[in-house]
């Protein structure tokens, strides 16, 4: 006679779903998360190349300071995006050529820059944000609102759920 899988119950596992099952669905959930991610991302990054000529780190930058009115250091852009800092110079220093951000230099820490953008940086910014909002809004489009609804709590959980493990 063959022995059934011992079942675990844990918070959120289904009565009679062994671990292994949980694990490797987890794995697959993973697996799936990066998938979709890296569709949206990719096509994103298309559309900024072909509509804007500019690219998602250039777009994230001009976002990350879009938010900050007086202006961001380097290092905050750089912890608010998860990248290093030697990838925000170059990124900030085609910005500036483009006249898009300044970097500006308080009279208390000669040390310091804080990168902010110009009146013609957040024009573009702007246009541009227009542009993924709608992207972004057809890229999903095959998701209704309870999807859409559904998914957002689900992952604020997730992320609450990782947080709390810092």
């Amino acid at each position: 006679m063959k022995a059934e899988p011992k079942t675990v119950r844990n918070a959120g596992q289904n009565i009679g779903q062994d671990a292994g099952s949980l694990s490797k669905n987890r794995l697959r959930l993973w697996l799936k998360l990066l998938k979709s991610a890296g569709l949206v991302e990719d096509e994103i990054r298309r559309r900024l190349r072909q509509d804007f000529s500019t690219t998602l780190p250039r777009f994230d930058v001009m976002s990350a300071l879009s938010r900050a009115p007086g202006g961001l250091k380097m290092k905050e852009i750089s912890h608010l995006l998860r990248v290093s800092n030697g990838n925000i110079t170059g990124i900030v220093d085609k910005l500036c050529e483009d006249g898009f951000v300044l970097r500006v230099t308080p009279p208390d820490d000669r040390r310091t820059q804080i990168i902010v953008l110009t009146p013609k940086g957040r024009s573009e910014f702007d246009r541009q944000a227009k542009a993924h909002e709608g992207w972004i809004d057809a890229i999903l489009g095959g998701l209704d609102a309870d999807d859409v609804d559904g998914m957002i709590r689900r992952l604020d959980h997730l992320t609450h759920t990782l947080e709390e493990g810092d």
